[in-house]
């Protein structure tokens, strides 16, 4: 058994480990087997199975490094499968360049300065010429998407703990694609997400490819694309050997802007000298979130559904409990984000009218400015952005430490001022990015 439960999937899925002896038949036997209708006797299996990330897996599956795949209809496949794949970029590619495509400005139900779902992204994508550009064709239409039947097929899993990867067998199982993308040569199968993700689910690639190679003499292309404070970015993958989940493989990745942004070294140093720097926040600690892209994502969702709970906010940015409250704090620390509490829910998130108002310009360089204006009226920041103008470079974390000692904070003690620093330099180089689109 792990330890205190974290939410109510964990807490329902110790009772199924402990009332099915789940770790014990797969210690005898590799894998175990549950349905749908024994899980639901817990907690519904479609929020009890959805793990698109390996941080939104439950406590005790982490603890003894364990997954799981559905089968059929109405079962899941609990074993070490190695069901994730990493989407963290090799070092040569993080200065890869962004293409800047225009809009077509006959289109007037799509709004490029608004995209608060992962199909408004697709959409956008699709009808900017993006995609085409992507799969390097003159012309694609959008042809399938939602939930099918994954029809038949087995498939060879790498296992963790054994040498050998397991033989799994697919019988309609249920499926969905977030878009079906046809074009003269290929048809692509697109899994997005609206926020920045250091891995997701092969599974969300590989179950469709399966089907759709089947369906189609075209080739069949896996795509996983993110869209982040309005970069989108393609992985375009392929599997070297069908039969084995594990043998995908990045064949290129290609990221993308709509229209110009124009941010430039002198709008920085404007937006410094304007500023005014004001009081640190009242009961809120000095932040611990060194990506503001994540930042940035979490204030575009509260723009698009309004209030979250926290639970919604775990379960959709691939956070774990700790990482949320670190990412609410930070956005309250900027005086972006507030919170209640909900007698259902408990604490439920919202943007303040401050954040309102920037998260609603329709300008892109508009509200970036605004967001480094929200920074740097922080003072360790000022002052951080100051010393990274000087110096024509970004400030080291040896440097952020400093400028934070001498800050004499009271909403942080000695004792964590290395560990914040990272947050500092992380939330400078945000800032010093937005020039090199």
């Amino acid at each position: 058994m792990s330890a205190k439960p974290q939410s109510k999937n964990d807490t329902a899925w110790e009772i199924l480990f402990d009332t099915h002896r789940i770790l014990n038949h797969i210690e005898d036997r590799g894998v175990y087997e549950i349905s749908a209708a024994a899980i639901n006797k817990q907690r519904e299996a479609r929020l009890m199975t959805k793990f698109d990330h390996q941080i939104n897996l439950p406590s005790i599956f982490k603890e003894h490094d364990l997954t799981i795949q559905p089968n059929t209809r109405g079962t899941y496949l609990i074993g070490h499968f190695e069901s994730y794949k990493s989407l963290i970029p090799p070092p040569e590619e993080e200065d890869e360049g962004i293409e800047v495509v225009p809009f077509p400005t006959e289109i007037e139900t799509i709004d490029p300065t608004n995209l608060y779902s992962e199909s408004a992204a697709i959409l956008c994508a699709l009808n900017s010429g993006i995609v085409n550009s992507v799969l390097e064709e003159e012309t694609t239409t959008l042809t399938v998407l939602g939930r099918m039947s994954t029809g038949k097929f087995n498939y060879r899993i790498n296992d963790t703990r054994r040498a050998t990867p397991y033989e799994v067998r697919v019988e309609n199982a249920q499926l969905e694609i977030d878009s079906g993308i046809e074009g003269e040569r290929s048809f692509a199968v697109i899994e997005a997400k609206n926020t920045n993700v250091e891995d997701f689910l092969i599974r969300q690639l590989y179950y469709p490819y399966r089907l759709w190679a089947g369906k189609t003499r075209k080739d069949v292309v896996p795509v996983f694309m993110t869209f982040s404070n309005d970069i989108f970015s393609f992985y375009v993958y392929r599997f070297t050997d069908d039969s084995l989940y594990n043998s995908i493989e990045l064949v290129r990745r290609k990221r993308y802007q709509i229209g110009e942004l124009d941010i430039e070294l002198s709008d920085i140093v404007k937006a410094l000298a304007a500023t005014r720097i004001g009081s640190e926040p009242d009961k809120v600690p000095f932040p611990q979130a060194d990506s503001f892209d994540r930042i940035v994502d979490l204030l575009t969702r509260l723009k698009g559904e309004g209030v979250l709970s926290r639970d919604e906010i775990t379960n959709y940015y691939a956070f774990d409990p700790r990482q949320t409250s670190y990412y609410t704090s930070a956005a309250k620390y900027l005086g972006l984000v507030d919170s209640r509490l909900d007698k259902e829910l408990g604490a439920v998130f919202y943007l303040t009218r401050e954040g309102a108002a920037i998260m609603g310009m329709k300008q892109t360089r508009q509200r970036n400015l605004a967001l480094v204006n929200a920074i740097l009226a922080r003072r360790v920041f000022n002052r951080a952005m100051r010393e990274t103008i000087d110096q024509g470079s970004p400030v080291t974390t040896e440097q952020a430490i400093a400028i934070m000692q001498a800050a004499r904070l009271d909403n942080i003690s000695k004792s964590t001022i290395p560990r914040r620093a990272s947050t500092v330099t992380g939330w400078i180089n945000w800032i010093v990015r937005l020039q090199k689109r």
